[in-house]
């Protein structure tokens, strides 16, 4: 077991660790992983959520065996900010037409997307208009994971009868990560450089561990030596449930041994406090 997430050393957090990363305008999310991988020197490192080159922002790195939480980011809400580029005045009504696209949309992907160009719905959370002037607007996005922010802005150009299309675009947020403690590609590499030299703590300021990935998601607390049968591959039963929050059945939940380690993510399928039976059972290994 790796022991408590704030006592780990520098190659325990590179193993299983999260970068908040600050994507630069350019190379694809995929490139800055394989950068981030060879930095690092570790096996594996994956991009929580793409982002396409010119965009820049939140793009949490999984380092290592926290590339097996990947999942948890396919439905974690983004947030951005974004530039709206109207190809005329902007019309009366404006703030109006723009209120209309909070709530739930029809998006079909664009050509160039890696989905199956097919109508579907996403939902926009929040769509504030922070900043108008001639024919630029400055908006602030919360939304549903796969919405497509391009699309939007052209969406809203047809409806304000003007056209448009997106201008700058940057990701604030990627629950539950944001961009009040981003990284940069020179922060890490500093960090790794203090970190050869004998000095870890820079690199306990930029990779977190990864436990912090989860925390949105409903946690079961689970003995040590339940979690080395997990490890095992075995699932979670009941007698080995120390507390668990409340959670809905077949829900993702995260399982944890009281000093708060990652053991596995899993589906939740029964009563933590009943005396057996399997209360979850087993999505991905973390140990």
């Amino acid at each position: 077991m790796r022991g408590p997430p704030g006592d780990r050393s520098p190659d325990a957090l590179l193993e299983f660790g999260v970068v908040n990363l600050d994507k630069p305008p350019g190379p694809s999310a995929h490139q800055v992983a394989a950068w981030v991988r060879d930095m690092a020197g570790v096996d594996r490192a994956a991009h929580a959520g793409t982002l396409d080159p010119k965009v820049t922002g939140c793009l949490p790195m999984l380092l290592g065996d926290a590339t097996r939480l990947a999942q948890v980011f396919d439905d974690s809400v983004k947030e951005y900010v974004a530039v709206l580029e109207l190809h005329g005045p902007a019309p009366a009504d404006f703030d109006a037409v723009v209120a209309e696209f909070e709530g739930e949309i029809y998006q079909k992907p664009p050509k160039k997307s890696a989905v199956v160009r097919r109508l579907r719905t996403r939902r926009v959370l929040d769509l504030d208009v922070l900043e108008a002037e001639d024919r630029q607007a400055l908006f602030r996005i919360r939304c549903e994971s796969g919405t497509y922010v391009r699309k939007l802005c052209h969406d809203i150009g047809l409806a304000l009868g003007t056209g448009a299309h997106m201008g700058d675009l940057r990701r604030v947020g990627t629950d539950p990560f944001d961009d009040t403690d981003l990284v940069t590609l020179q922060d890490f590499a500093d960090a790794l450089a203090w970190a050869e030299e004998g000095d870890p703590d820079p690199l306990g300021e930029v990779v977190v561990p990864a436990e912090r990935a989860l925390v949105d998601l409903p946690s079961v607390t689970i003995a040590e030596s339940a979690a080395r049968e997990v490890a095992e591959g075995a699932p979670v039963y009941a007698p080995g449930v120390v507390e668990a929050d409340e959670a809905d059945e077949g829900a993702l939940v995260a399982c944890c041994t009281p000093d708060g380690a990652a053991v596995c993510l899993g589906c939740f399928v029964g009563d933590p406090a009943a005396e057996s039976g399997t209360v979850v059972d087993l999505e991905r290994v973390l140990v």
